[in-house]
């Protein structure tokens, strides 16, 4: 069921909107985080996996969702280095399918290494590190394992604690990026999205002009800084829409679950409606497993609930990452 309007391509390599009439919706985007490594965050992974999880079975796991995704419209795909082999995954079924490169946007992240040994219960699955040399080592590894470079290339999940914006050689380096037609930008995590992102974008002669943050009805609290970002020309990405499965029927939000009902959602569709409603969203990601959650993903639509129960729902930032940071990797 492809999307009524949705762009043939959301953007130019140069990351410009092609021009035609924007949806009513942000249209939806495939995150690849969860189908790219044996573990994750996300609740009910047990039940959408199964006792399979060996490099094969994700790989055609992903391969079936991302024809899913094609076939239903999708032309925008995400994939990080710490992914485990989501880059891997990507770069094999786009050189199946050479001829849909042209039509897609493909977006990837450095500054985090997956390091988890493909094991559900390694002691440590990711390792951060912003510096130059993880880009320079990150980058060529990103090109060889999709066949090309990426059309948006984001600083992974910068945080105010991060040395990336305060680093001259890393910053020039990705200038150089952004004037070889790469649209550079900054994945956001935590409770100081909103300050970082502002101070991303700030920047003297920023190479930035990209965002990807975590925006959904618990944690809203970076949508001030991702309008300003919106109106300074950044394309505005949202991800987590579904709070790590949190709004979702495996999750843990009666009260959200009460209101989708009321509103005639399933309650991933209506947080992902939610996210895709709101005026400087240029995209929105599913992190589907499986082609069910995928159709129901793009069944979201906007919700019709009186905007002070939605208001109502969202948590302190600092406990709701927290929590996320305290969810086990299952």
């Amino acid at each position: 069921m492809q999307e009524e309007s949705q762009v043939r391509r959301c953007f130019s390599r140069d990351g410009l909107r092609h021009v035609h009439e924007r949806p009513a919706l942000a249209p939806l985007g495939l995150g690849l985080a969860a189908v790219g490594r044996p573990a994750y965050i996300t609740a009910g992974r047990a039940a959408d996996l199964g006792g399979d999880r060996s490099i094969e079975a994700l790989r055609r796991r992903a391969h079936a969702l991302l024809d899913a995704a094609w076939a239903r419209g999708i032309r925008f795909l995400d994939a990080a280095r710490s992914y485990g082999r989501a880059e891997e995954f990507l770069g094999s079924w786009l050189a199946a399918h050479p001829d849909r490169r042209a039509e897609l946007t493909i977006e990837s992240k450095s500054g985090y290494a997956y390091v988890g040994d493909w094991r559900i219960d390694a002691e440590v699955h990711e390792r951060k590190e912003h510096s130059l040399a993880m880009l320079d080592r990150q980058w060529p590894e990103t090109v060889a394992a999709l066949g090309g470079p990426p059309d948006v290339y984001l600083v992974h999940s910068l945080t105010p604690d991060s040395p990336a914006l305060a680093d001259a050689a890393l910053l020039d380096r990705l200038r150089e990026l952004a004037a070889s037609g790469v649209r550079v930008g900054v994945s956001t995590s935590g409770p100081g999205q909103g300050e970082v992102l502002d101070a991303a974008r700030e920047l003297p002669d920023t190479p930035f002009t990209a965002v990807q943050a975590t925006w959904n009805l618990l944690e809203p609290s970076a949508e001030p800084a991702l309008v300003r970002a919106h109106d300074a020309g950044w394309l505005v990405v949202v991800k987590e829409a579904v709070g790590n499965g949190r709004l979702t029927p495996a999750g843990d939000q009666p009260d959200a679950a009460a209101l989708a009902a009321a509103d005639g959602q399933s309650l991933d569709a209506f947080a992902i409606g939610a996210a895709r409603s709101r005026p400087w969203c240029d995209m929105v990601l599913s992190g589907a497993v499986t082609t069910a959650q995928l159709d129901s993903n793009l069944a979201a639509r906007a919700p019709a609930t009186d905007t002070a129960a939605l208001v109502a729902l969202a948590e302190d930032p600092a406990r709701y990452w927290a929590a996320r940071g305290a969810r086990p990797w299952a």
